[in-house]
């Protein structure tokens, strides 16, 4: 894995919902520099932690950014090619790595190949560029043909990655982001869906561009492996700890995240070599503020996701505890435009957003808790600890997800004895022994202790 991603914090933002762009694109508007907004965020993305964001769709697309319009332009909703390019290096100067959305697997019906197909017909010189064509058969736009949607959504148009074609023109525009813009690496729309070979034509197609641009996949289902490894690309989206990490704890359930975590990543585990990409929400999901049961379980939740292996990512207003769910299929509302010094001012959660800044302060300077091995230590109901182990450093991790101070007692076989100092409840110090492995954890909070 490139060393700046195994270090990475990312901050997530959705940018046409963030920045307030119009629902629909009409094609012939001037551009609208909206994209300054992220400019007026670089202060507050800092003070969080966030070393990497990641920015959902930017380029021209017909609604939401994933039926692409045309791959070498910014929606003219977000702004321009010029303005984009400075916040890059704006970001960059701030010490803020770029990864885009890279929207490969389909594209919008106002792309401009399919355009041309529905112009010309078997005439066109695109009718190969998408995938399931069939001139004997009509689509539910009245085409007079019908092709394949992306999991049966007939505006977002599958594209064949197996035309040379095809294939040449999504590499070209990858190129151009990372000559013209400078961006550090992609995030994969669909990956498990996209086809494997392409994957790993992209992977080493922009590493010879810039050796350490960084891929990371969105993967539901399946062996991570098959698509993160030496070949394509560098991770996937963790979905079964994005689950544990909230279900574990309404249903007072620690036994359900611990096992997913020592199933990945305790030694001999199927993904202990692999830096996951971890979430608590995003923007398909329910807000984990809404997911969870309690709000005090809020706090909890991120110190286990700023603390476990992998590489961890907040969404943008989440770290306020901002509440919103999917309503009758409609995401929207986990889309919001926000206003900095409204949310600041009065968020829902007074305390979660400084939490998580010292959690990523911790995480960064601890390279026990960005690169170390791990091993569960003790897990129950409502407490859980583990051992985060580099070569020079260990940390343990111990949470506890009840409403009263609890106390955690360490098995006396996996005790690494000597002086511990609690670097997230003001340097405390405790002495672990095999006598002495009773350790006691304020109502829904955590304790990080690091070997002296």
């Amino acid at each position: 894995m490139n060393n700046w991603a195994s270090e990475a914090i990312f901050y997530h933002i959705y940018p046409l919902g963030f920045c307030g762009a119009p629902e629909h694109n009409d094609f012939i508007s001037s551009p609208v520099n909206r994209l300054s907004k992220i400019e007026e965020w670089i202060r507050h993305i800092k003070e969080l932690g966030a070393n990497a964001i990641y920015l959902g769709p930017v380029f021209e697309s017909t609604k939401h950014g994933y039926d692409t319009a045309d791959y070498f332009t910014i929606d003219r909703r977000l702004g321009d090619n010029d303005y984009f390019r400075s916040l890059v290096e704006k970001l960059h100067q701030n010490g803020i790595r770029v990864i885009l959305d890279g929207v490969f697997n389909h594209t919008g019906r106002n792309f401009w190949a399919f355009r041309d197909l529905q112009a010309n017909r078997q005439n066109s010189s695109f009718a190969d560029w998408f995938d399931g064509v069939d001139f004997n058969s009509n689509s539910p736009y009245n085409d007079s043909f019908s092709y394949k949607g992306w999991n049966g959504h007939q505006d977002l148009i599958k594209l064949n990655t197996n035309n040379p074609q095809v294939r040449s023109h999504l590499l070209h525009a990858v190129e151009t982001w990372i000559r013209d813009f400078d961006i550090d690496g992609l995030r994969l729309d669909v990956a498990d869906h996209l086809d494997i070979g392409f994957q790993q034509e992209l992977s080493a197609f922009s590493k010879r561009l810039k050796e350490d641009f960084w891929i990371m996949g969105e993967v539901v289902h399946g062996d991570y492996t098959r698509w993160a490894n030496e070949k394509t690309i560098d991770s996937v989206t963790n979905y079964e700890c994005y689950k544990g990490l909230w279900s574990s704890l309404n249903d007072n359930n620690y036994f359900e995240i611990a096992y997913a975590l020592n199933r990945q990543f305790g030694k001999g585990g199927i993904y202990e070599k692999l830096p996951l990409y971890n979430f608590a929400d995003n923007h398909d999901v329910n807000r984990v503020a809404y997911s969870l049961k309690k709000k005090s379980h809020l706090y909890p939740l991120y110190c286990l996701l700023l603390t476990m292996p992998g590489v961890p990512s907040v969404y943008y207003g989440s770290e306020w505890g901002i509440s919103a769910s999917i309503h009758n299929g409609d995401d929207r509302w986990l889309r919001p435009c926000l206003d900095l010094n409204k949310v600041e001012t009065t968020p829902p959660e007074a305390d979660l957003s400084k939490t998580i800044s010292k959690l990523s302060e911790i995480r960064k300077s601890n390279p026990a808790l960005t690169k170390g091995s791990y091993k569960q230590l003790f897990v129950g109901p409502g407490q859980f600890a583990f051992q985060r182990t580099s070569e020079a450093q260990t940390c343990i991790v111990i949470l506890n997800s009840s409403d009263e101070q609890k106390n955690c007692e360490i098995p006396a076989n996996l005790i690494t004895e000597g002086t511990y100092t609690d670097i997230l409840n003001n340097s405390e110090k405790t002495e672990l022994t095999k006598n002495s492995r009773n350790i006691s954890i304020y109502p829904c909070w955590a304790r990080i202790l690091r070997k002296d």
